[in-house]
């Protein structure tokens, strides 16, 4: 399996990955679990924002993000569609990224500016 096979192989897991621990979040009662619920959104408030500042490195663009996490944590729907579209974004990139693109380094700065 080459690489771009590999990383298209692995982002489609990771979407399908998303969903299916969206989906269980969303079953939980908010009233019952609320504490890790809130919890567990945060989390991946988190990682959203680390895949959307990454994808804007890879494309050499402005993420707009000062911190690897929203200021105030979105509400579930919103960032369950975000995390969809976050996805969606890589798997789209990986139909058009060349191989020769893929072994080229992306600079960066850490949104802590280190």
């Amino acid at each position: 399996m080459n690489a771009l096979a590999l990383l298209r192989s692995l982002f489609a897991y990771q979407a399908w990955a998303n969903d299916e621990l969206l989906e269980k979040l969303a079953s939980l009662d908010p009233h019952v679990h609320g504490k890790e619920r809130q919890a567990v959104i945060g989390l991946i408030d988190h990682s959203h924002v680390v895949s959307r500042i990454f994808s804007a490195h890879l494309v050499d663009a402005s993420h707009g993000y000062s911190a690897d996490t929203t200021e105030d944590t979105p509400a579930f729907d919103e960032l369950r569609a975000a995390v969809a579209a976050t996805d969606r974004w890589y798997l789209d990139y990986l139909e058009t990224v060349s191989s020769r693109q893929l072994s080229e380094s992306v600079a960066f700065v850490f949104t802590d500016g280190h």
